[in-house]
């Protein structure tokens, strides 16, 4: 998994990453979104485009974000999350992890 979304993206979904995402690869969870590692070429387009400083090379993640890997990955499996998000639309869900976190604070 190249790239993956950290929680600075929970209930915020700027979506500006699925904007530049040549590939599709990036699904709309219900509180976040969600790079499938499957589908990624790992060119980096959607990093800098976030403008929250979600999305991360696996390799730079977080330590405290380090468990999103695993947890992004086998959500999209279990959602046969295949062919691109705007194929496939909004997947209307977040893995339990996920949904089970406090929302955020709003500004």
């Amino acid at each position: 998994m190249p790239f993956v979304v950290t929680t600075a993206c929970l209930d915020i979904l700027d979506r500006s990453c699925l904007d530049q995402c040549p590939v599709d690869c990036i699904y709309l969870g219900e509180r976040m979104t969600y790079i499938n590692p499957d589908e990624c070429i790992d060119c980096g387009a959607c990093e800098p485009s976030c403008p929250q400083n979600a999305i991360f090379h696996i390799d730079d993640l977080p330590a405290e974000e380090a468990h999103l890997a695993p947890v992004a990955e086998r959500f999209l499996r279990t959602m046969r999350a295949v062919g691109g998000n705007i194929d496939r639309g909004p997947l209307g869900a977040d893995p339990p992890e996920i949904a089970a976190l406090s929302p955020r604070a709003q500004d």
